[in-house]
Parts: structure tokens; sequence; C-alpha cells
């Protein structure tokens, strides 16, 4: 029997089959949990449709996370679709290109804003909804990276919002934890995904990541599925407010790049 037979878990973040979000989805499936999927515009559709569908999902619907109504409305489905819900999966970032990749003092307000209310804020919109129904306790688990507890050239307002988005993560740990409902963040590796695209340096930094981590490799969404399936189980159900790292030992590491890695990754 899998890790996850008879729970039911609500995925969002998948834009297409390279998401971190889609790993989960496979590996959580793989392990008997129910998917279902919210995405984050109509023209994903036709990327993320067909992949719910290969899992079997009976959810597959559209949620704008800076619409109160349209959240409600999801979770409004997930009720009529499946009674109640175990897992929440969180794999949701966005920071308008310019405000990537130049100097973080020039971060202007709407994009500061925009940012950390994409990328933040909606873990605790999606986890407001959620509880309800979580009758059976739950767990919520939201994905970080390493630039939310170091500087990261150029990563700028996104390495504020991870911070952001770690910090409500261990307070709703402790706001739904009377309920058994844990709430954990995974802080993965550099892996190439859409959302990633726009980060300056990626490649450079995936393989400089290959060459330097104490497992000499990167990682894969493979990786980070795996490990979010188990911190959804039983077996991890003594953990809450933790930032798991899945990064090959990247974290472990005290290198400074220098300032000029971007420049010269390009």
């Amino acid at each position: 029997m899998g890790l996850l037979e008879g729970k039911t878990a609500l995925i969002f973040g998948v834009a297409n089959s390279r998401s971190i979000a889609w790993g989960i989805a496979r590996a959580m499936h793989a392990e008997g949990c129910e998917v279902g999927f919210g995405y984050g515009t109509p023209k994903l559709e036709r990327r993320v449709r067909p992949l719910a569908e290969s899992v079997g999902a009976r959810l597959i619907e559209p949620c704008d996370v800076t619409d109160d109504d349209a959240i409600a409305a999801i979770f409004q489905k997930a009720k009529d679709t499946y009674g109640k819900l175990d897992i929440l999966v969180h794999s949701i970032a966005f920071a308008d290109r310019k405000e990537l990749g130049g100097r973080f003092v020039d971060t202007s307000r709407e994009g500061f804003m925009r940012a950390l209310d994409v990328s933040a804020y909606s873990l605790i919109a999606l986890a407001r909804a959620a509880e309800p129904l979580m009758t059976d306790g739950g767990a919520m688990v939201a994905m970080t990276a390493y630039s939310g507890g170091k500087i990261m050239p150029r990563y700028n307002v996104m390495g504020v919002a991870k911070a952001a988005l770690e910090s409500a993560m261990r307070y709703l740990a402790y706001d739904l934890g009377p309920k058994g409902i844990r709430v954990n963040a995974i802080a993965a590796g550099p892996i190439k995904t859409l959302a990633a695209s726009g980060l300056p340096g990626l490649r450079k930094m995936i393989h400089f990541s290959g060459t330097v981590t104490p497992l000499n490799t990167s990682v894969t969404t493979e990786d980070v599925g795996n490990l979010a399936a188990w911190l959804c189980s039983d077996r991890a159900r003594a953990i809450t407010g933790e930032i798991v790292f899945v990064d090959a030992g990247w974290h472990t590491l005290e290198i400074t790049l220098p300032r000029d890695f971007v420049a010269r990754a390009k």
C-alpha cells in the first residue's frame, strides 16, 4: 500500500511537465493519493489538463490566487468533489522580470507588492480555505529556496518573498497544529522550470551546483516529489514548521558567489 493511500491532495502551481508541482503530483499519485489541480491562468489549461487527466484527476480548475473569490470557488469545488482534503501543495511564485537581474535597491513598490502577494500571501489565503476541509488533520507543503535565508545575486525581491513565505509557514504551523494540520516547506536546489526561466544565470547556477554539492549532482523534480510525498504522509506526523532541503547538500556549503557571477554566466 502506498504512503498516501486513501488521501486527497489539491495541488497549485503546475504549468507544464517540468514543473516542480508536477513532480510532486506524480509522486503523490504513485503513492496512492488522489490529486486535484488549481492552475494559474486560463491559458495554462492546454498544458495542465492533459497532465492532470493522465493521473485521473477529477478536479482541474483555474484559480487566481490574488482573488479571494476565485480561491473560495475552487475550494467549494474541492468540497463538492472530495468531501474533504488531506494535503495542500503550494508551488507558486512570481515576480515581474524587471525586478530580477538588477539591483534590489531599485525594486519598485508595485513589483514588491505583486511578488509578495502571489508568492507568499497566497499560502495564507489557500491555507485558510483548506483548513475547514481538513477535518481529519492534514499536511500543507510550500516550495521555498536557498535564497529565503541567504543572498542570491540578482534574485532580489523573490528572495524576500521566499523569506516571507517561510515565516508565514511557521506561523501557520503554530495556528493549525492543534487541529492536527502540519505545515512545512521544501527548499529545492536549482531546477530548470518555467517559473525559474526568468532568473538570470539559471543555467550556470544549475551546472555550478552540480559540480560543488557534496553529492556532486543536481536535483530533479522527481527528487522533490518523493520528499513531498513522504513529508505529507503519516510517517512524518511529528514534523511541522520545518524547512527541509533537497539540494544534494548545497545549503551545507559556505560558498560566496562573485558579484559578476551572473554577468559571466551569460
